[in-house]
């Protein structure tokens, strides 16, 4: 079958973090009304079934945003910082509407903050990320995979419907369940936010890090029966099977863990699916692997795929373009087209046919490195325009690679050696909601400067996805679709990328907020910060607009995350702004570290022993060499006071030589250590010293001096 889709032969080139286009001096296109507008409501997360995340409210503007304060705050979960929240709001007839990680969904009062009704749906945690309103009813997913539908004025359930059990799939058998598809590999679980329309809503999941196989599904509104599932790895005798080498298409992954866009007029639903699965080992499923890394239009009614574009082909690196894709009609080359706006962690957008799948700006499938024991595909897909970050490492920046690591630029392949590329998993726009501000007709994306470490898992090797010591930081770009290029990047201090939405409004500032707790309005044509608020944990969700009596509102859910940064503060901080609010600001918690750390518990002493795992429980270095893990320094994280030299020790009966190297401070080097050789180190400064293992760099190590 043919493997590539509508390749238009257009260049993409890179672009650095600075201006590169001036503002559109064109008016903007008028959008489908059929899309929705978010008004006085904010009725869905992203606002409207085209994902725009813009609210037409103008009342809060950049000249009086000196006024606006905390209108109220409430801990939902009664200030526990147990869990992490993803949950962005929505809004309908001044009623707030939010899940916590907890598994109990609110109704909130949009001027008081009061709670109306609390339900709680079980106690297995995930990631919940925002209710669906239609009917009367709230509709909502659990960490048990079962979606709820609740009565919007009580939160009395009225129906549940359980999709994924833990007996589904084919065991070691291989085989598939032959009443609900699944073949082998974990389950997975449901995720994303649902969305409503029509009479169904539609409802992913997520679980491709084990092997789930992918599938999307839509039910019926009123009660829950499933209308349809959309598998995203197919099966034998489907469109897309022979793009899977043997089997491997049973627990190829691919799952859609964020929500869809529709388009009432065209009967669509755009869903993006994730990676293959293992994600960075293609040895066993040779071929492009649909609709892995891919944007799929679905028919709303049926089920049925219409057409699709593949944004990675034959994955290895996580880059799996997982986000909300947003529907804009803009124009292109003097013509008004229905675009869809998708693409995340590769850096760069595909702007597509709504109707078709056409690439609006083209596409040149581009030779990349080859690996033949991965599998790799000869080329990718690289879209007219421009990327809106560079696409590989700088040393500049926060991306500047840990010594010693292989690495290189998008699509650079990896074997057994640890290989450092940017963007990595982590970076680019992951999965931050997008939004389109009609004013500008620009879309604007939070991303991430984060590299990733890339080895194949075998033989003990670990998926070193951030490597420790490295650094991490991010920041905005605002994209023209009607160009792909973008208008202007800003690098910020923190990763933008993992669920902080941008919100843009009608009076000209635009909200986000970042993983130190702070939520910032800027200026929707520069970017500049012009208000800051504390919130009191993480923002990983997005900010929404609503208006009651006459006054506009900003609210949020506060209440960190567990990505890029393992730690960023995490609450559960429900918060409404308004002018003249007096709520003042939470207490600023401790900000995430900024450089991926060692969090191993610190040991005292003058002797590392490199190419070994601390025993924690004897305190002393393990009995065997190990020379692919992260850990493998013994011990891994030392204390020591100023003046102490600390002795390096490769012992005699390690097979391999090893190395230790300061970065990025550049402290020592104890040169090429033999088995049973060794090197001294006096500290004569205070400091914190990171160093990695020249041969087996991703083994890696701290020694703090005080």
């Amino acid at each position: 079958m043919e493997r590539r889709n509508f390749l238009i032969g257009a260049a993409a080139a890179l672009t650095t973090a600075a201006t590169v286009a001036e503002p559109a001096t064109a008016a903007t296109e008028r959008q489908p009304a059929s899309l929705g507008v978010a008004g006085k409501d904010f009725p869905k997360v992203c606002g409207n079934l085209g994902n725009h995340n813009h609210s037409p409210l103008k009342q809060i503007t950049a000249r009086n945003l000196s006024r606006l304060g905390g209108a109220w705050h409430v801990n939902l979960e009664g200030g526990s910082t147990a869990a992490h929240q993803q949950s962005t709001c929505v809004v309908e007839n001044g009623v707030l509407y939010v899940q916590t990680t907890q598994q109990n969904v609110f109704a909130v009062d949009g001027r008081t903050g009061a709670i109306r009704w609390k339900t709680n749906l079980g106690t297995r945690q995930t990631n919940m990320r925002g209710v669906a309103l239609g009917e009367g009813l709230v509709f909502s997913t659990s960490g048990a995979n079962i979606v709820y539908a609740l009565k919007k004025e009580t939160g009395q359930v009225v129906w549940q419907r359980q999709l994924i059990t833990d007996d589904e799939g084919g065991g070691d058998t291989g085989g598939c369940d032959p009443q609900n598809g699944q073949c082998g590999g974990l389950t997975g679980t449901l995720a994303g936010a649902v969305v409503y329309h029509d009479g169904l809503i539609y409802v992913g999941m997520q679980g491709s890090t084990g092997g789930a196989r992918g599938r999307a599904y839509a039910l019926e509104a009123a009660t829950g029966e499933v209308a349809w599932t959309f598998w995203a790895c197919p099966g034998e005798g489907q469109f897309g099977n022979d793009t899977w080498e043997g089997g491997s298409w049973k627990t190829g992954g691919a799952v859609p863990w964020i929500h869809p866009a529709v388009d009432p007029e065209l009967g669509l639903v755009y869903w993006t699916f994730g990676g293959s699965y293992p994600r960075l080992d293609g040895s066993g499923r040779g071929g492009d692997n649909l609709f892995a890394n891919s944007i799929v239009a679905i028919e709303a009614r049926t089920g049925k795929r219409r057409w699709h574009f593949q944004s990675v082909h034959h994955d290895i690196w996580d880059l799996d373009n997982v986000m909300a894709p947003v529907l804009v009609d803009i124009k292109v080359k003097g013509r008004t087209r229905r675009a869809v706006v998708y693409g995340s962690k590769a850096g760069m957008f595909y702007v597509l046919d709504r109707e078709s799948g056409e690439p609006l700006h083209g596409v040149e499938e581009r030779p990349v490195p080859q690996d033949p024991r991965q599998k790799t595909a000869p080329t990718q897909p690289f879209p007219g325009g421009e990327p809106f970050i560079t696409q590989a490492p700088e040393f500049d920046k926060a991306t500047r690679p840990v010594p010693f690591y292989a690495w290189g630029g998008l699509y650079t392949p990896h074997w057994d050696r640890a290989t450092i590329i940017f963007p990595g998993a982590g970076g680019g726009a992951d999965w931050a909601h997008l939004s389109y501000n009609p004013h500008t007709g620009w879309i604007y994306v939070g991303y991430g400067l984060i590299n990733s470490g890339f080895s194949n898992t075998h033989d003990g090797r670990v998926n070193t996805s951030r490597p420790l010591g490295e650094y991490f930081a991010g920041g905005i770009a605002a994209v023209d679709p009607r160009t792909n290029k973008p208008v202007w990047t800003l690098d910020r201090e923190w990763s933008l990328a993992h669920g902080n939405g941008i919100l843009t409004t009608g009076g000209r500032v635009m909200f986000q907020g970042g993983p130190d707790g702070l939520l910032h309005a800027m200026d929707d044509t520069d970017g500049r910060i012009l208000w800051s608020f504390q919130c009191g944990a993480g923002v990983h969700t997005s900010p929404i607009s609503y208006e009651i009596d006459g006054e506009q509102y900003v609210a949020v859910l506060a209440g960190g995350n567990g990505l890029p940064y393992p730690d960023i503060p995490r609450g559960d901080h429900l918060w409404a702004f308004k002018l003249g609010g007096k709520v003042p600001p939470a207490a600023t918690p401790t900000p995430p570290r900024k450089r991926n750390d060692i969090r191993a518990a610190a040991v005292a002493g003058t002797t590392v022993t490199l190419g070994r795992i601390w025993d924690a429980a004897n305190q002393r270095p393990g009995a065997t060499e190990n020379t692919v893990a992260q850990n493998a320094m013994s011990p891994q994280h030392l204390r020591v006071p100023k003046g102490t030299t600390v002795t390096f020790v490769n012992p005699a009966d390690n097979r391999s030589a090893h190395a230790a190297v300061s970065f990025f401070e550049y402290e020592f080097d104890s040169g090429v250590l033999m088995p049973g050789q060794s090197f001294t180190h006096t500290f004569g400064a205070a400091g914190e010293y990171f160093y990695n293992d020249a041969i087996f760099p991703q083994n890696t190590g701290k020694i703090v001096v005080y």
